[in-house]
């Protein structure tokens, strides 16, 4: 044992007996809070408080008294691009990189506990939180989201991994029972929540407000303990989304350490009654109390971090994140990127009062500001015009805006157009109506393009946006929410001065009734059914064979990439290694993200055509060749099987595609897996499939059938396949043979 472990060993005996130490009252205080934001002391013994904040795209700590929630009065800190933005560079050791910044700012003020990442999968566009968010596909959320996970708590400050688990939308959010079946529940929606307690031990785990098939999470043994615990091996401490707790007993029962906010004391004197009384053992809380002075014993072994923050480092780290987040969708002439010395026409108020951020508890109070239109005019040398072309309050003459825009855009070389969501159509706390930008930012673009067809489109949004105007625009860039740095950095890529390497984490429909989710969001009388299944996002588009405006996964750059030779093989363990040649043919440095997605032909249950298991971003000067490794877990190729609910390995050949984006794939391969032994118990009960696929069995069955008068009829097989072997007394074997069959398989 190294003298560090000695160290942890010996402040983690302390620690329990100062639980030891602790009256029932004290035990029970430690498990709420002390007021809005700051978990409760017992000076006694020499336990303090600690305080958590908002996150997770920048330190929201509230200025002043901690004794409310304070969504307008934080504290100065740096705005990062939020998940939206953040997850489009599909690269984890950004996102490390951004964690550890939030974690440098948390410590700086004092902060245990950054309350993020967000990894919720994106199943509806409309979901009002989607900002927060970082994909619609599980492993992404997971990858990234560990990164994040990983960068904060470098910093000895906690991170909160939220929501746990299936919040997926905003409408009756504190009540609605998200009910989903076990399958897209394990697969889907909690898949990236294990990935990142597995891989980063999160501190801390935020059980969501929702029920889960009409259990609340805060009071869900299965998801807190028998899943989270018990499973996953997390082994820090469940807090409670501020206002989840419904039933403070059964929460602490069920695996819920701490209730957030304080309650003034009302529950924790239930659960002193309830232990009192005999409803509650006292042990379930001592647990729940000592994981509370575990968390304490972290945030205190954290060295002081000696101030002022680097205002300008890490603006420029959100400078450069920003950049990375930025997805060309579109670039026809190719038109970009911009000529320093073009006459430039700026049109859209989000080009000089950028939207950069959610709005809700995430909402960061920035120590800068860039605006697109400075940025653009530091760059440009052949001057430029703007006009704001809208109000996002109404407020002006409309007639008057649309016409200064269209003189303004007449007169230029180029249009860079800027449109987007207002705020009040996407925030916490209520689900959007449509993904339709704007009436009268429509109107405006067809008046631009009618006077100067060379206009390219920025959009500024936190959710996607139908984009029936795709086709008549030579370039797009979808720039998300960008945070502080996103207005230079959007001129950094207009300009070339960055490449634009962004993909898409999320599909962009052409219509919101194609969306996967539509018809079952969000629900009616505190019920939302996941009708859809498995076939969320890509998934549901591709098995459907639908039409979409851009794919999961594309994004263009200004230069180009070959990605050949596909080689796959099987480590010992049980892993696939997967290597392409990527090559940079274009005349530019730029980066791809090379996508990896399989898929299992004939697979006995149900799949998509093709799932996302592994990607990396890399980078090539022009001319330049890689050859990228890629590492498929065994584990991410596994599907859950509701007959002995548990991850199984089908075996099969495997076909490995790989790609630019989930429809943009350039070379495959193909390799062999063993399968996992399921062991199914058979009886008279199963059919014959069933029997047939049985190792002892099967082959018995299959002899029998052929020593009999009618030898082997495939035929007949493939008809009665569905049957219970017992069903068919004396057809096509006496029933005696068959419980033989099964008998000795049993026995074996």
């Amino acid at each position: 044992m190294t003298a560090s472990s000695d160290h942890e060993a010996a402040a983690a005996r302390r620690m329990a007996r100062r639980v030891a130490d602790l009256t029932l009252e004290e035990k029970a205080s430690l498990t709420s809070g002390a007021d809005f934001w700051t978990t409760t002391a017992v000076d006694r013994v020499g336990i303090p408080s600690v305080m958590m904040t908002d996150g997770p795209h920048g330190l929201r700590k509230q200025a002043g008294a901690s004794d409310h929630v304070g969504l307008a009065q934080s504290v100065p800190a740096t705005c990062f691009p939020p998940a939206v933005g953040l997850g489009s560079a599909f690269d984890a050791g950004l996102a490390e990189r951004v964690g550890e910044a939030l974690g440098v700012e948390s410590a700086i003020e004092e902060v245990a506990v950054i309350l993020g990442p967000g990894i919720n999968i994106k199943r509806s566009p409309l979901c009002g939180r989607n900002f927060e968010y970082l994909s619609e596909d599980p492993v992404v959320s997971g990858i990234v989201g560990a990164g994040l996970v990983r960068g904060i708590q470098s910093q000895g400050v906690g991170a909160s991994l939220k929501h746990f688990a299936a919040n997926n939308q905003e409408t009756d959010r504190l009540r609605v029972s998200s009910d989903v079946d076990p399958r897209p529940l394990r697969e889907i929606y909690l898949r990236g929540f294990q990935r990142v307690v597995e891989e980063a031990q999160p501190w801390t785990v935020m059980c969501s407000y929702n029920r889960i098939n009409g259990v609340y999470a805060s009071e869900d043994p299965w998801l807190l303990t028998q899943v989270l615990r018990e499973e996953w091996g997390f082994d820090g401490l469940v807090v409670s989304d501020w206002g989840a707790v419904s039933d403070r007993v059964k929460a602490l029962q069920a695996g819920l350490d701490l209730e957030m906010p304080s309650s003034g004391g009302r529950t924790d004197a239930e659960l002193v009654a309830a232990v009192q009384d005999g409803a509650l053992e006292e042990e379930v809380l001592d647990v729940a109390a000592g994981r509370m002075v575990d968390l304490v014993r972290k945030a205190q072994a954290r060295p002081a971090v000696p101030g002022p923050l680097d205002v300008e480092a890490h603006h420029a780290l959100a400078r450069e994140v920003a950049a990375r987040s930025i997805v060309l969708l579109k670039n026809d002439g190719p038109i970009l990127p911009l000529a320093r010395e073009a006459a430039v026409a700026v049109i859209g108020v989000f080009a000089e009062k950028p939207r950069y951020q959610g709005a809700g508890s995430s909402q960061i109070n920035p120590t800068r500001l860039d605006t697109a239109l400075e940025g653009i005019r530091a760059l440009s040398t052949g001057g430029v015009r703007y006009a704001p072309g809208f109000m996002l309050d109404g407020s002006g003459d409309a007639a008057a805006l649309l016409a200064e825009a269209v003189q303004v855009a007449a007169g230029a070389e180029r249009v860079v157009l800027f449109l987007g969501v207002p705020a009040q159509e996407e925030s916490e706390g209520f689900d959007r109506e449509h993904i339709d930008l704007p009436p009268a930012q429509l109107d405006l673009l067809d008046a631009v393009l009618a006077a100067n067809p060379n206009t390219i489109v920025m959009l500024s949004n936190g959710g996607v946006v139908a984009l029936p105007f795709a086709d008549r625009v030579p370039a797009i860039l979808e720039c998300w929410l960008l945070g502080q740095a996103g207005g230079s950095a959007s001129a950094e890529v207009l300009f070339g001065l960055v490449n634009p390497s962004g993909k898409l984490t999320e599909t962009i429909p052409l219509r919101l009734e194609d969306t996967p989710a539509f018809g079952n969001f969000p629900g009616e009388n505190g019920h939302v059914r996941y009708g859809e299944g498995l076939l969320v996002g890509y998934r549901s588009y591709d098995a459907r064979g639908l039409e979409v405006r851009y794919p999961f996964g594309h994004g263009l750059s200004y230069t180009s990439f070959e990605i050949t030779d596909a080689l796959a093989s099987v480590r010992d363990g049980g892993d696939v290694a997967v290597t392409v040649s990527l090559s940079n043919t274009g005349a530019i440095v730029g980066r791809e993200v090379v996508q990896v997605y399989t898929s299992l032909p004939d697979s006995t249950v149900q799949r998509p055509p093709r799932e996302l298991k592994a990607f990396q971003s890399v980078e090539l000067k022009p001319g330049e060749t890689k050859q990228v490794a890629l590492t498929l877990r065994r584990s991410d190729l596994a599907y859950w099987d509701v007959r002995v609910d548990r991850w199984i390995v089908e075996g099969g050949r495997y076909t490995i595609d790989v790609g630019a984006s989930s429809r943009d794939l350039r070379t495959s391969t193909t390799v062999e897996i063993a399968g996992d032994d399921i062991g199914l118990p058979i009886s008279l009960a199963s059919t014959f499939d069933e029997v047939l696929a049985h190792p002892v069995a099967g082959p018995a069955l299959r002899a029998a059938l052929e020593s009999g008068a009618g030898g082997r009829d495939e035929d007949l097989l493939k008809m009665l396949g569905n049957f219970p072997v017992g069903r068919m007394d004396g057809f096509p074997l006496p029933r005696a043979e068959m419980v033989a069959i099964i008998e000795g398989a049993q026995e074996g």
